[in-house]
């Protein structure tokens, strides 16, 4: 869940579609412009209240009618010798208007878009991350649900079945890339109440939120030009609504977890600014069947071992303890390389983690990734 991240990041570039129309000449956009304050309104949006019935495959693409939305692909993959990657690649939309306009111009939209992609080198301890900006117009940006397909220029997701899950994902940037497809090992889990996942006790402060938690992944990555073999797991988020956290929320940190033996965790805990966890905080235990069991913020244990200072000045959380007793769960998580902070136009640390415990009473190993906002003095939303 990305909620804060998009709270600070989206109402800071309200101003680019007027930009675009001024200019119009070019996709991409200073950084300078994105630190500018948006005063876009959440009126007018729908919001999540109350659960809804996901139809796929339509549900996979966008949903204007809400204002933020995010498709989120994180993964750990490995060479034949060993040799271990990560990667995130995600595609947000920000909605300026509830309506689109009817103009002549092609560049004419109410939809801006902006994507992440970063490779994490364990064997180089090198992390490299980057981003992109566009209008969702002139075909240079956009979303569709049937066919299946998300992209930013020649960034993108797009189906390779009928039921959107299998696709094939693509991104290059400075030397870096990936040409990866994933194929979903189970059904989507719908998070929450079917689906809507509640961030605070005030209605419509929620997402629609579902994940594919098992996605077997193969193809290359191309790191400072050289080109490896890989293959491995990955996850999937796609989350949309408009109004999300409550006003004392100062961050949060997310955890996908795969395990060895068959089951995924999703967990997330949001901090607050008295230094407490949001009580609606929580998760789902996913089942090697893919039997769902929603995890309420009391199930879940988590206690931070170690920390790390970046590059940035912020101190994050550098390895954990996570315990769910009652799922018979007892995990340590700590990231592959300690700097895998995103340097872009917000700071926030998003890594690969390596995963050793106890599962169902034998020993278990996996990976996963993690999340971290409010940290870094760029990811705090002003209040």
């Amino acid at each position: 869940m990305k909620q804060l991240l998009l709270v600070f990041a989206i109402l800071t570039i309200g101003i680019m579609l007027a930009v675009f129309s001024m200019l119009g000449q070019s996709s991409a956009i200073n950084a300078d412009i994105v630190g500018l304050q948006s005063i876009s309104s959440a009126a007018g949006f729908a919001k999540a209240e109350r659960p809804r019935a996901f139809a796929f495959r339509q549900d996979h693409g966008p949903h204007p009618e809400y204002q933020t939305e995010w498709w989120y692909y994180t993964g750990n993959l490995e060479t034949a010798a060993g040799r271990h990657f990560g990667y995130q690649l995600t595609f947000f939309r920000r909605a300026i208007t509830p309506a689109e306009e009817r103009r002549a111009s092609d560049w004419a939209t109410n939809q801006i878009y902006f994507a992440h992609f970063a490779i994490t080198d364990v064997k180089a301890s090198a992390h490299f991350a980057t981003e992109r900006f566009s209008r969702g117009a002139a075909g240079l940006a956009g979303a569709t649900g049937d066919p299946y397909r998300v992209w930013l220029e020649n960034w993108e997701i797009a189906s390779l079945s009928a039921d959107g899950s299998r696709v094939r994902m693509r991104a290059d940037d400075s030397g870096y890339a990936l040409d990866l497809t994933l194929a979903a090992e189970k059904p989507p889990v719908l998070h929450g109440d079917r689906g809507l996942s509640p961030k605070s006790a005030e209605a419509g402060n929620a997402s629609y939120y579902y994940s594919f938690t098992r996605l077997a992944t193969e193809g290359t990555i191309r790191v400072n030009g050289a080109t490896f073999a890989v293959n491995g797991l990955s996850w999937m988020d796609h989350e949309f609504g408009t109004t999300m956290l409550a006003e004392n929320a100062v961050g949060w940190d997310w955890f996908s977890i795969q395990l060895s033996d068959g089951r995924e965790v999703m967990f997330f805990q949001i901090r607050t600014k008295d230094g407490s966890i949001e009580p609606l905080s929580g998760g789902t235990l996913v089942g090697k069947d893919g039997t769902i069991r929603h995890l309420t913020r009391e199930q879940v244990s988590i206690k931070v071992l170690e920390s790390w200072q970046s590059k940035s000045g912020a101190t994050y959380p550098a390895r954990w303890n996570l315990a769910i007793p009652s799922a018979d769960i007892e995990l340590t998580l700590k990231p592959y390389i300690a700097d895998q902070e995103m340097r872009v136009s917000i700071v926030y640390w998003e890594g690969a983690v390596q995963i050793s415990g106890r599962s169902n009473g034998a020993r278990v190993q996996g990976s996963g990734y993690v999340e971290m906002t409010g940290y870094a003095a760029s990811s705090q939303v002003p209040r």
